[in-house]
């Protein structure tokens, strides 16, 4: 009695585990659709009409703006630029260079992350030599999120340098009329003693292929150890005449 109780109770572990790791695997699949039908949301945004600064402002919902390609013209408020601290670009550790542009002809404010720039490591409270304009500009860049952020003990700072930056406590801070739903990624050749290699958008989807296989094949093999340590010695060492069989 205790052999066969044994055998159902490891037999219902085994079914367990094995529809977990199933619907587990399942689960990385639908995430690896949902990754591509956003990659191929990236791709075709990208594809669309270059946005102006009315489109921007008309939008009901600026949140499908996201990845547009855009062309603005307005003056830099270089007294508000911000550097994002502890960002790399070209296996190097410096500043993302972010300034608000007032759009022409609008009181309307859009945060501009220009680029990156060395840091001083003597002198970290050093500013990287930056150049910006004060007449007119034209900006040429792509509609993104605001920018991403990194751990940050405590509460954020404040100042020209900065680990984080949040654009509702910025527009606070400033009272600067700033888009806070959106900002503008400049891309283009390197200038104004800023590189603009950013990274490519990567969703991510290879990862959940991986984890997925990972899932199956830890089903697979618990069917297997199942079979070899649990059937094999019922469906073949018991019949065995010359092997004892475990005492019920």
């Amino acid at each position: 009695m205790r052999a066969n109780l044994r055998r159902v109770v490891v037999g219902i572990a085994a079914v367990a585990a094995v529809a977990l790791a199933v619907s587990l695997g399942r689960w990385q699949l639908d995430r690896a659709a949902q990754k591509e039908a956003l990659a191929q949301s990236i791709q075709a945004q990208g594809g669309k009409s270059v946005l102006a600064a009315s489109d921007i402002l008309q939008a009901t919902q600026r949140d499908v703006l996201v990845h547009r390609t855009v062309r603005l013209q307005g003056r830099w408020l270089a007294e508000r630029t911000v550097y994002l601290d502890n960002r790399q670009m070209q296996g190097r550790v410096g500043f993302f260079v972010l300034t608000p542009l007032q759009l022409a002809d609008s009181p309307a404010v859009v945060l501009v992350q220009r680029g990156w720039a060395p840091r001083n490591f003597e002198n970290r409270t050093a500013l990287p030599a930056v150049q910006t304009a004060h007449d007119l500009v034209v900006v040429e860049g792509r509609m993104a999120p605001p920018p991403s952020k990194l751990y940050e003990p405590g509460p954020s700072a404040s100042g020209a340098i900065r680990q984080n930056l949040d654009l509702a406590q910025f527009q606070q801070e400033t009272g600067l009329p700033l888009l806070q739903d959106l900002s503008v990624v400049q891309t283009g050749a390197a200038s104004e003693g800023l590189l603009r290699e950013w990274p490519e958008i990567n969703v991510g989807v290879d990862k959940h292929y991986g984890y997925a296989a990972q899932w199956f094949a830890l089903a697979a093999l618990i069917v297997v150890l199942y079979a070899w340590f649990q059937l094999r010695p019922v469906l073949f060492v018991s019949k065995d005449p010359h092997v004892a069989r475990e005492p019920e």
